[in-house]
């Protein structure tokens, strides 16, 4: 076993100072009563646009913005780059409607610097998609504000005048020895900041390798076969949502749907998707967790895993018994993440062969898959 020293997230204590920018009044409204609720969370203004949001933004300096996309005199898309240079560190959560315009303006929006999206219900008044609205939308306030105000307070450390302040000692993770055997397939899970984490990883990768690739990202419907096509564009490698009964092919890069866990099995001498309807887990469909489970019992010591940015801890349990069938896993560092949950989870229980920056994955990646170490 080897150990490196990190530093693990400090509590925060201030309450994350959210800014709510959407033109509709019903959704303004209630998004601040859900958010005001929680008492960690603070509603410190709301905006009917982005010229308004705009001002608010660089007057409160808020942590956490939710910016609607369609808005009159000043859309989201058009506010975001200005609403980040005018409030440093703030996170923005975008929110957009659960179509393929939606989706393709909220991956626009991650490019130019947005941290996560958010889709909105067809109705508030629909109890089921509003009670998972309403908790998505806190988990992903919570998160993200706890990362502004965590970088914030480095930032604030690096002066002089914290120069003499005692930071609290880092405690080691234990990372375990990777496989002996060549990977068969390469995992990857994903969650908040994932969209920009994979295009990111593949762009760094391209096409240089072969293997087949599974991609769970916490996405609904519409959005991951808008993902795939973005990754299909990163990697130089055919992407698409995964089908229920297809082999899983060399060369090839197969995302879980929206609402469905993408799991493998073997059926004779081959391997192929499965799609399943089962319960969320962690909260999520597809899940983390179920692809690695079912990707440790076809492959056994075969199976390279990434963990990247998200929230949660989905994907630490199928990543146990990875580890307990002799496979590789890999964590995004804490520092490159949006959101240090999974694969600081991950870490945390020891799983991890490496816990590296975003920008160093793609190589260890192909140093294990060339029979070296990470």
């Amino acid at each position: 076993m080897t150990t490196v020293a990190v530093s693990l997230p400090a509590d925060i204590a201030a309450a994350v100072r959210v800014l709510v920018v959407d033109d509709s009044v019903v959704i303004r409204g209630t998004v601040a009563r859900w958010l005001g609720e929680d008492p960690r969370l603070q509603v410190v203004g709301s905006a009917a646009n982005g010229v308004i949001g705009l001002r608010m933004a660089e007057k409160l300096l808020p942590d956490v913005v939710i910016l609607d996309i369609e808005m009159p005199e000043m859309d989201g898309l058009t506010a975001l780059p200005l609403i980040l240079a005018a409030a440093p560190g703030a996170q923005v959560l975008m929110s957009s409607t659960l179509t393929r315009k939606g989706a393709e303006v909220s991956f626009r929006a991650m490019s130019l610097g947005a941290a996560d999206y958010l889709a909105k219900p067809s109705a508030l008044r629909e109890a089921g998609q509003t009670e998972a609205f309403r908790a998505e939308l806190c988990a992903k306030v919570r998160a993200l504000g706890a990362t502004a105000q965590r970088r914030r307070l480095s930032r604030s450390e690096a002066s002089p005048r914290f120069a003499a302040t005692p930071r609290p000692p880092a405690r080691p993770l234990v990372l375990r020895p990777p496989s002996r055997v060549r990977p068969q397939i390469l995992a990857v899970g994903a969650s908040t900041g994932g969209p920009q984490a994979l295009a990111q990883f593949f762009g760094a990768l391209r096409d240089r390798i072969t293997l087949p690739i599974l991609v769970t990202q916490h996405m609904p419907a519409t959005f991951t076969a808008i993902l795939a096509e973005h990754l299909t564009k990163a990697s130089g490698i055919a992407a698409a949502e995964g089908q229920d009964g297809e082999p899983v092919r060399p060369h090839r890069l197969y995302v879980a749907p929206g609402g469905r866990h993408m799991l493998v099995e073997t059926r004779g001498s081959e391997r192929v998707i499965r799609l399943s309807d089962e319960p969320p887990e962690n909260y999520c469909r597809p899940a983390v967790d179920p692809m690695f489970r079912t990707l440790a019992a076809a492959y056994g010591p075969a199976v390279l895993a990434v963990v990247l940015t998200g929230m949660g801890q989905d994907g630490t349990r199928g990543a146990g018994l990875i580890a307990e069938g002799g496979g590789t896993l890999l964590a995004q560092d804490e520092a490159s993440s949006v959101v240090w949950g999974m694969p600081g989870a991950l870490a945390q229980a020891g799983l991890a062969s490496a816990v590296l920056p975003l920008g160093e994955l793609a190589g260890a990646v192909e140093r294990i898959i060339s029979g070296g170490r990470p």
